[in-house]
């Protein structure tokens, strides 16, 4: 709608004139109030604060509200961004943790192989393990030496820590290793503390049995099983694993080698020693020659 040109304007009246300027001094003077730094002013401005804020609380709220509603939007924004970050950072240290592991557990089983303390006359040498036998009742792994390394059946089978089991059947290049959990596993033992002497039986369990022991009510959870010698078969001497009671009181080997984690075996070359067939046989025949060589 046009204005006429004639029609005097608002401000320029009087009245307008007059509530212009009292805007302006009201203005400039609140401006003034704020501006100077005098202790009575100070507490004029803290009065008229305490009587005109609490007032207008109304009018503040909706703005406060909008103000934290936008803060708190992008307060979860970032959250969400940074739980992706969090999620891709944690799957990435999830396969470094993995690898890590597998590292760590493939050097600490080398290292467990290097530090073996056996008798001396002993040699040995390491295998990888290619695969195992996959049946239930029957627990067997696969290496990678055989009968052009001199690999021969019988000789006993280490992971490092303790004994895995013993060589039944040898190709050229393969050899086939029986663990101490299967049923045709016997292995001649002794106890640590006591000196007590049994047999370790596989049953196709983690934890075999240990028979024939002469007084079994001696013999305490955590003492040490090591292979005692006898028959010939393995070397004595080597760890076994440790005693560990059922519910129902029997004993049982909780073996030393770690049986779900064979990678490397180191196998025994245990020569079998010399019999002697007649008492002194071996003096008589060292004193028959002195005696042939005396004039």
């Amino acid at each position: 709608m046009a204005r006429d040109r004639n029609t005097p304007d608002r401000y320029s009246t009087s009245l307008g004139r007059l509530i212009l300027s009292a805007l302006i001094v009201l203005l400039l003077g609140l401006f003034l109030l704020w501006r100077i730094d005098s202790p009575r002013v100070e507490r004029v401005r803290i009065e008229l604060i305490d009587r005109v804020v609490p007032n207008f609380s109304w009018a503040t709220s909706p703005l406060t509200g909008t103000i934290n509603i936008l803060r708190s939007a992008r307060s979860y924004t970032r959250i969400y961004q940074q739980n992706k970050d969090l999620r891709r950072e944690l799957q990435q240290m999830k396969a470094w943790k993995e690898a890590a592991l597998q590292r760590e557990q493939e050097n600490a089983r080398l290292l467990d192989l290097n530090n073996v303390r056996l008798d001396p006359k002993f040699t040995k040498i390491t295998g990888v393990v290619l695969a195992d036998s996959g049946s239930p009742f029957r627990q067997t792994v696969l290496l990678n030496i055989g009968k052009r390394d001199g690999i021969v059946d019988g000789w006993a089978a280490i992971d490092g820590i303790g004994l895995v089991g013993r060589i039944a059947g040898v190709g050229e290049r393969t050899s086939r290793v029986i663990l101490l959990g299967d049923t045709s596993s016997r292995v001649a033992v002794t106890i640590e503390s006591n000196g007590q002497t049994g047999l370790v039986v596989g049953d196709n369990t983690s934890q075999p049995p240990i028979e024939f022991l002469e007084n079994p009510e001696t013999v305490r959870p955590g003492d040490r099983v090591m292979t005692s010698g006898d028959g010939g078969v393995f070397p004595s001497g080597i760890l076994v694993g440790q005693v560990t009671q059922t519910q129902s009181g029997r004993l049982r080997v909780r073996l030393a080698a770690d049986m779900l984690q064979l990678e490397f075996l180191r196998v025994i070359r245990h020569m079998p020693r010399e019999t002697i067939s007649t008492p002194g046989g071996l003096v008589g025949v060292q004193n028959t020659t002195e005696l042939e060589d005396r004039p």
